[in-house]
């Protein structure tokens, strides 16, 4: 039995063992490719929670401008909240959400926002993202970090 075209002589067509080595090229270049295709990914949702967070301290900001403090009017003047800006404690606010977003330090004149990747998420193993009142960030893959003049989102 003959199998494939002839032409003139010869056999045109791929023999099995031609396309298995197709297709082993194919799953090695997918192997490797899968990876950094992930981590794309992941970088691509942090930037967009960084982004979030910017819109979270512009509006500390103009709370503060509004009420010359970050603290609430009372006989025991209290810290303000996430809640009091209009501000969602996860990030995105849609969808899945991939970060918790805390406020602290938060005194007359200062805060750090923090956003701490959520456990069982694509996002748990990347690390904390931290802006402050001076808009100093920090971003360390893997752990948690104090926001500087040096330090920056780039996870330098």
């Amino acid at each position: 039995m003959v199998r494939g075209r002839r032409v003139g002589r010869f056999m045109k067509g791929f023999t099995l063992i031609e396309l298995m080595i197709v297709v082993t090229v194919i799953a090695i270049l997918a192997s490797i490719a899968y990876p950094s295709y992930q981590e794309s990914v992941r970088k691509t949702k942090r930037t967009d929670a960084q982004a979030s967070m910017i819109d979270v301290a512009s509006r500390l900001q103009r709370y503060k401008i509004a009420n010359f403090t970050f603290l609430k009017a009372g006989t025991l003047p209290s810290p303000i909240n996430l809640t009091d800006v209009g501000v969602a404690s996860v990030i995105p606010t849609s969808g899945q959400a991939l970060y918790d977003l805390t406020l602290s330090n938060v005194k007359a004149g200062t805060w750090t926002l923090t956003a701490t990747p959520k456990a069982n998420t694509t996002q748990s193993t990347d690390g904390s993202i931290v802006i402050n009142h001076k808009g100093e960030r920090c971003w360390t893959k893997g752990s948690s970090c104090t926001p500087s003049a040096t330090s920056n989102w780039d996870g330098r």
